[in-house]
Formats: structure tokens, C-alpha cells, sequence
């Protein structure tokens, strides 16, 4: 009897997630997040304004977010998206995000790597004269407006 009724609240428990997670990701347009379309980035309103900087920067020809933002294989990507989806989701929802928004330590790491990925050559051109250690040339230092206006 015992275990019917912790199997009867495991499922209910299990039942609700599953029911509220699709329902907040059908409201929340969550599949477009799983596209490039830049407008899914700014699907939240604290965004717009990253949107519209990319709209008139020098990369809105070239690149859409995923190109900066996320990894250049599929695994990577997908991850990111799914780690970022969650976390940006709960922020937005209960409103615990730094304004202006910021970005962290880890997508930080992932922009620059799309730098240098898309920049290899001019990036190995310029990265070892100018390093003084183990630390490598941060491209958005300098360059922090190209991919959107700051």
C-alpha cells in the first residue's frame, strides 16, 4: 500500500513538471529557440535592445547570434542553447538578471572562441606577438561593439 501511494507521488510530481515545462515552453515560443533566427533572441524584452545593436552592426551581413554565441559543433551548440535556454527562462520568469544584462564567464569563453574561429587568421597574426604569458589576446577587449552597438 505504502509504495502505490509513493509511486501514485512520484508520477503526479513528475506529471505537473512535464506538464508545466510544455506549457511554458509552448507559451514561451521555446522551438524558435532551437533555430537561427535572431528575432528568438529577442523574444524576451530585455533583449530588444542587443537585437537592434546587431541589426546596425558591422556583423549583421556575416553572422546571427548562434554564429557568436554558440559553439561551431552541433553538440556544443545544443547544449549551450539548452543551458542558456533554462537559465535565461528562470531569470525572465522571476525577474533575477542584472540590468543591463551581462554576459557570464562561460559565454563569454564561447563568444571568443567564434571570434577566433571565424577570425584564424588575423587572430594567430596578431595573438603571439602581443602575448606576454599563458593568457590569450581577448578580441572583445577591444572590439566589444562589433557584433552588437554598445
Amino acid at each position: 500500500m505504502r509504495l502505490r501511494w509513493l509511486a501514485w507521488v512520484v508520477a503526479s510530481v513528475v506529471g505537473v513538471a512535464v506538464g508545466v515545462g510544455g506549457y511554458t515552453f509552448i507559451y514561451a515560443q521555446g522551438s524558435a529557440y532551437l533555430t537561427n533566427d535572431p528575432n528568438a533572441c529577442a523574444n524576451c524584452h530585455v533583449m530588444r535592445e542587443q537585437l537592434d545593436g546587431w541589426a546596425k552592426s558591422s556583423h549583421h551581413a556575416v553572422a546571427v547570434c548562434n554564429d557568436c554565441h554558440a559553439p561551431h559543433d552541433f553538440f556544443g551548440k545544443y547544449w549551450t542553447k539548452l543551458l542558456n535556454g533554462w537559465n535565461h527562462s528562470f531569470a525572465f520568469t522571476t525577474g533575477h538578471y542584472p540590468d543591463p544584462i551581462r554576459i557570464t564567464p562561460r559565454n563569454a569563453a564561447v563568444t571568443e572562441d567564434a571570434c577566433r574561429h571565424c577570425h584564424e587568421e588575423v587572430v594567430l597574426a596578431i595573438d603571439t606577438p602581443h602575448r606576454t604569458n599563458d593568457e590569450r589576446t581577448s578580441c572583445v577587449r577591444c572590439h566589444e561593439s562589433v557584433g552588437h552597438l554598445h
